[in-house]
């Protein structure tokens, strides 16, 4: 799918956590191709340091915002630090994420803590900081970077589960606040698929085997697309992926039978065949991309995806529509022709 270009004249203003690694840093490449100026927030020093490079060599601007976004006052000072720098902000993508692979059982309140902080709350002080800068100026878009486990929940992730569930509860919280109040402040939620991401090489797991994510899996850029699409048109939500739409769908009509057979499979799908590392360092409480960089993409690239034929007729749901109104004319048309 070709992104499509941004519609403004002078380079957007853009402020994106999770910045340094994965989808985050994707979406930095997708903004940045267009000329915007970015305020990378993220942990890991090295992670920002490449992406800033990255968003340089693309033609964009950035600025380095090391950002632990469970902490609001760091949210407010890193937004303050790219109005200062570029302008006021125009959209504002939150991203950042961390996760614990293990049963509910065996997880310590501390480690639930910690992932709500982060999945979670982060999200809300990134709305909340966005939100108090776009209102007076009556403009300026919020992207939430959700997942199909906002509405399916799985096993061994019940504390990522929980946190993508109250951020879609609050998105819709939200965004009902700004219908009412008639703003033209637009919050929008993305919900992705797996993704081939470093996330499974440093998340921190009590599972025996190597963790992965649930095949069909997808490439980060084909989330990027998609966030970028969904900070340029007012959708409600941009669903990425054919395994988000059953997954969501099916819960809504079947969600015992989702139980079931969760129940069966769900430990299997998240683990590869390899044993994991017992002394693989984790990025719950400190970042491991503080003295590397690990990019965009994890270590399942022969099994991902580079594109998505569901992303597509969504993003181009009016060509489309009109397509389809165009050959229903067409019919009509022959069949008065003929009688």
């Amino acid at each position: 799918m070709t992104i499509p270009k941004t519609p403004a004249q002078t380079p957007e203003v853009v402020a994106i956590t999770g910045a340094s690694a994965g989808v985050g840093r994707a979406t930095v490449h997708a903004f940045a191709k267009r000329g915007a100026k970015i305020g990378l927030i993220a942990r890991g020093e090295e992670g920002l340091a490449g992406a800033l490079r990255e968003v340089e060599q693309l033609g964009g601007q950035g600025i380095v915002l090391p950002t632990d976004v469970s902490d609001p006052n760091q949210v407010e000072k890193a937004a303050t630090a790219i109005e200062s720098a570029f302008g006021p902000i125009d959209i504002w993508v939150n991203d950042a994420m961390t996760s614990v692979f293990s049963p509910f059982k065996e997880m310590t309140a501390e480690e639930f803590k910690r992932v709500t902080e982060v999945t979670y709350l982060g999200f809300v002080y990134g709305t909340m900081t966005a939100l108090k800068r776009m209102l007076p100026r009556d403009k300026g878009t919020i992207v939430q970077v959700g997942s199909a486990l906002a509405y399916r929940g799985i096993p061994l992730q019940s504390a990522y589960c929980g946190s993508k569930h109250a951020i879609q509860g609050f998105t819709e919280a939200v965004r009902c606040e700004l219908m009412h109040d008639k703003s033209n402040v637009w919050i929008t939620m993305v919900q992705m698929p797996a993704l081939n991401t470093p996330q499974f090489g440093w998340v921190r797991s009590r599972l025996p085997n190597k963790a992965q994510p649930v095949p069909p899996i997808y490439q980060p850029e084909v989330a990027a697309k998609a966030i970028y699409f969904a900070a340029h048109h007012h959708r409600r939500e941009v669903f990425v992926g054919m395994s988000t739409q059953i997954a969501i769908i099916g819960n809504k009509l079947f969600p015992g039978l989702g139980d079931m057979y969760l129940a069966r499979t769900g430990y299997a799908s998240q683990q590869t065949n390899e044993p994991r590392n017992p002394n693989q360092p984790d990025n719950l409480m400190q970042p491991v991309d503080a003295t590397k960089d690990y990019g965009t993409q994890g270590t399942f690239t022969d099994r991902a995806q580079k594109n998505s034929k569901e992303e597509w007729a969504v993003t181009h749901r009016s060509w489309i529509t009109a397509g389809a109104l165009s050959v229903a004319g067409l019919a009509l048309a022959a069949r008065k022709a003929l009688s």
